[in-house]
């Protein structure tokens, strides 16, 4: 597929590495040279992702011509762009970036602004080649695209949208700009790779960039074919999860955190959803109890509310998450 107004030919399936951050050396090389082997030649990273830039740059210094690399910075000054940028060539091993994104910064840089400036600069000097832009706030990807400035826009999408992000596929169709959907399993709460793909595959101009930790994911990604689409079973399924999770359900992006009181918020406000969707998994073992135990500690200030993307009202979802899970532990409901 053709990643909008980049003109970058890519493979249907991206690689996101965020998770290979979360295994060591050798296992995430295997993991992205069979990624390499099988066709993929997108990967999103990014300066945030601790040593996930340093195992792509060992996984493919030799293959660097072949592949697109996609990472970003989350930094709001000149001084610290140049620094993350600077960082991410050596971690990758490259002298250039394909994409280079803001990271969900906390707002959208315009042409007069200095940030933005930093990064035509950097284009100029080619050491990236095309500018993006990544948030989780729908407002600021409408700012994005309403600028013409950015050549790509990476957000949240999966089959839990709703018509607001269908609106913002379209609309980057309508512009030419590349749509990349991180979190297209849900931020880890959809079961059922197929179904997922089959979805996104509806959109041609939508890069999915699948977050794969294990061997064994890969593999269920490149077993579908090209021209998967939705049927009826897939069907059934998306209509039972919308139902099961509807919109007011936390995505585990991480931006509510860091709490004042240590609350594992992106881990405790997800816990119900956790144990009925992946009941197999060690979700009511000692460590697990004492983390959720500390969502009593929450005093309600609101800081977690102001930072979220989706409005939700935390304090609240700790609250129902923590009494579904004593219900669980004690026996009072039935997984």
């Amino acid at each position: 597929m053709k990643l909008g107004k980049t003109n970058l030919e890519v493979n249907k399936n991206g690689f996101g590495a965020l998770p290979i951050q979360r295994r060591n050396y050798a296992d995430s090389i295997e993991i992205l040279k069979t990624a390499y082997d099988n066709g993929i030649d997108f990967y999103d990273t990014a300066r945030f992702y601790t040593d996930s830039e340093s195992k792509l740059g060992c996984a493919f210094e030799d293959v660097r011509e072949n592949i697109y690399i996609a990472s970003k910075t989350g930094m709001e000054s000149v001084e610290e762009f140049w620094r993350d940028l600077e960082t991410s060539l050596k971690e990758l091993k490259t002298d250039y970036l394909d994409l280079y994104q803001f990271h969900n910064i906390s707002f959208c840089p315009k042409e007069e602004d200095d940030l933005y400036k930093a990064m035509i600069k950097a284009k100029q000097e080619g050491k990236i080649n095309h500018i993006g832009i990544t948030t989780h706030k729908i407002t600021i990807a409408h700012e994005a695209l309403d600028s013409g400035l950015y050549e790509t826009l990476q957000y949240p999408f999966s089959y839990l949208s709703g018509a607001e992000e269908l609106q913002l596929v379209e609309k980057c169709r309508q512009l030419d700009v590349g749509f990349i959907a991180m979190k297209a399993m849900g931020g880890g709460l959809l079961k059922q790779s197929k179904t997922s793909y089959a979805y996104i595959n509806q959109f041609d101009n939508v890069l999915p960039i699948w977050g794969i930790q294990r061997l064994s994911e890969l593999e269920e990604f490149l077993s579908y074919p090209n021209d998967l689409l939705l049927d009826d079973e897939t069907k059934k399924i998306t209509e039972n999860d919308k139902k099961e999770l509807g919109d007011n359900f936390c995505r585990g992006c991480g931006y509510c955190m860091p709490c004042p009181e240590d609350i594992n918020i992106s881990l405790c406000a997800r816990m119900s959803l956790w144990i009925r969707r992946f009941p197999t998994e060690p979700n009511l073992d000692e460590k697990t109890q004492e983390i959720m135990k500390k969502t009593l500690d929450c005093i309600e200030c609101y800081e977690c509310v102001d930072n979220c993307p989706y409005e939700l009202d935390i304090p609240e979802l700790l609250k129902e998450n923590y009494d579904d899970y004593m219900d669980v532990l004690e026996g009072r409901t039935i997984i």
